[in-house]
C-alpha cells in the first residue's frame, strides 16, 4: 500500500509548529517510514512542489499576496488541508490589530520609510479565511501529542475527534486551584479550547488563550467577571484577541 503523500508548509509566522514536528525525536523515524513527505522546506532542500498530496499541514497567517497565492496552490494540491497553530487558525499575534490596514501602512512607513509602502503586505488573515480548511489544530505552538494523534488518525483515513471542552475542564481534572481565586486578574481558561492539558495554569501561569475560543465561548458573560478584578474593558478584550483576533469571537458586550 503506498504511503500517503504529505506536505508541510509555512506562511508568515515563526515556524514553531513545524519545529514541533521535527522535535518528535522518538517518533520521527517511524513517521518518515509511514508518510511520503514530498514537500517540507524546513527539513529538506529537495522538494516536490507539484505532485498531489493526501495531506497538507499549513502554519502561519496570510500576510502578503505571495502567502495567498502559495496557499491557494497548496489547497489545489491537497485532499486534506490542516490549519496548524494559532496563526493559521485565528491569525495569531500578527493579526492582533484586527486587520487595521491604515495602522499597518503607518507602521510600514515608520519602520521602512516610504519604500515600505510598496512592500507586499496585507492585513494578516487566518488560513481559514482564505481557503476551505478540513481540519484545524490550535496552539502556539501546537501540542506534540495532538499533532501525532492527528497524523495517526489521518493514516487511518478519518479525522480525529474534536476537542469540545475548555482549558478550565483540564485544570479541574488536574486538581489545580483556580488562579482567579488566587488573585490572577484574568485567565482565558474558561473561554479557550482545551487539549493542552492546562499546561500554563498547571505551572501557575494564567491561560493566555493561545488555542483560540471554544465553540460556545461567551466573552460577553466573562468580561464583567474579569472586570471585577479591576481590569479595564479594553485590556480584557485585547487579551482575549491576542492570539485569535481573526477567530469567530463574539463581540464582548
Amino acid at each position: 500500500m503506498p504511503r500517503p503523500r504529505v506536505g508541510i508548509f509555512g506562511l508568515t509566522g515563526c515556524a514553531g509548529d513545524q519545529l514541533v514536528l521535527l522535535d518528535c525525536e522518538d517518533e520521527l523515524l517511524a513517521l518518515a517510514g509511514m508518510l511520503d513527505i514530498r514537500d517540507f522546506l524546513m527539513a529538506s532542500s529537495q522538494n516536490d512542489g507539484d505532485s498531489p498530496l493526501e495531506v497538507a499541514l499549513v502554519e502561519g497567517c496570510v500576510a502578503s499576496r505571495r502567502d495567498e497565492e502559495r496557499l491557494r496552490r497548496i489547497r489545489g494540491r491537497a485532499r486534506w488541508l490542516v490549519a496548524l497553530g494559532a496563526c493559521a487558525t485565528g491569525g495569531g499575534v500578527p493579526a492582533m490589530d484586527d486587520g487595521n490596514d491604515r495602522a499597518r501602512r503607518e507602521r510600514l512607513a515608520t519602520v521602512y520609510g516610504q519604500t515600505g509602502l510598496s512592500y507586499d503586505s496585507l492585513p494578516p488573515r487566518a488560513v481559514t479565511e482564505v481557503v476551505p480548511v478540513d481540519l484545524s489544530l490550535p496552539g502556539c505552538p501546537v501540542e506534540k501529542q495532538e499533532l501525532l494523534a492527528l497524523l495517526a488518525h489521518l493514516l487511518q483515513g478519518h479525522p480525529p475527534p474534536p476537542v469540545e471542552w475548555p482549558v478550565c475542564a483540564e485544570c479541574r481534572m488536574a486538581e489545580n486551584r483556580c488562579l482567579l481565586l488566587d488573585g490572577a486578574p484574568l485567565c482565558c481558561g474558561p473561554l479557550t479550547v482545551g487539549g493542552c492539558q492546562a499546561r500554563c495554569p498547571s505551572l501557575g501561569v494564567p491561560c493566555l488563550g493561545c488555542r483560540g475560543p471554544i465553540e460556545d465561548a461567551d466573552p460577553g458573560a466573562a468580561v464583567p467577571v474579569f472586570a471585577q478584578n479591576g481590569l479595564p474593558r479594553d485590556a480584557i478584550e485585547a487579551r482575549l484577541r491576542l492570539f485569535s483576533a481573526r477567530a469567530r469571537w463574539e463581540k464582548a458586550e
